[in-house]
């Protein structure tokens, strides 16, 4: 079809890129955009490894929560979802239990990272269980947010306790009600997009975009100095 390179965000499975082995692959992730959108929000954040925690729902987002917990420094935690093989309810099979592997999450702020939220069930129990272990306020973050079971259920999770925050980009349509949502943060793709365009455009590498290390270490030093 005449593709040279590919740039996509937050690709379910990278390992499509196999597909074309000879072709570039880039997935991009928007963790800079869900930093900038969780600290200009939120203001008494403590970004320290005794108040606060990146989890990742499974163990196919463990590479997006260890980026995550090194560029700020925190600890980080994991679910593993055991699942029932014996049987498939609505095309999948049934999770029987989430084990938790990771350190004391009790009183600490956790930030848990997926992929993408579809009916929202697997973050809503996730943050069920890390409320069981006594976890304090619990921001979800997806770079898309589908919601396809409405937002419902995810009001009923802020109204029970066991989620403060939720945020997503605009990867995806948003729709007005999600946006009216008091416990949701929209994170604004459009800035990067036109970056990596613009420089696409001049032939430039774009490395320096995917790596935004030194961004988002100046958001948090300036989060900390009181300056957002």
């Amino acid at each position: 079809m005449g593709v040279d390179n590919i740039i996509t965000f937050d690709a379910h499975d990278p390992r499509v890129m196999n597909s074309i082995p000879l072709k570039g692959f880039e997935t991009v992730q928007a963790s800079y955009q869900f930093i900038k959108g969780l600290l200009t929000n939120i203001k008494d954040l403590s970004i320290e490894p005794e108040h606060m925690m990146i989890v990742s729902p499974d163990e196919g987002g463990m590479s997006r929560a260890i980026y995550m917990a090194n560029v700020l420094g925190l600890d980080m935690g994991m679910f593993y979802k055991r699942r029932d093989y014996t049987r498939v309810v609505d095309g999948r099979n049934p999770i029987v239990a989430h084990e938790f592997l990771g350190s004391d999450v009790s009183g600490k702020d956790i930030l848990v990272l997926d992929d993408m939220i579809a009916s929202g069930e697997s973050v809503i129990e996730v943050a069920g269980e890390l409320k069981k272990r006594n976890a304090g306020r619990i921001f979800v973050a997806a770079t898309f947010g589908l919601f396809s079971l409405g937002m419902e259920p995810f009001d009923r999770a802020v109204e029970e306790g066991s989620i403060t925050g939720v945020l997503t980009t605009d990867l995806v349509y948003q729709p007005e009600e999600l946006l009216q949502r008091p416990w949701y943060i929209s994170c604004d793709m459009s800035k990067y997009l036109a970056y990596i365009i613009d420089t696409l455009n001049h032939d430039s590498s774009i490395s320096d975009l995917l790596s935004p290390n030194n961004r988002i270490q100046s958001l948090v030093n300036r989060y900390k100095a009181g300056e957002i």
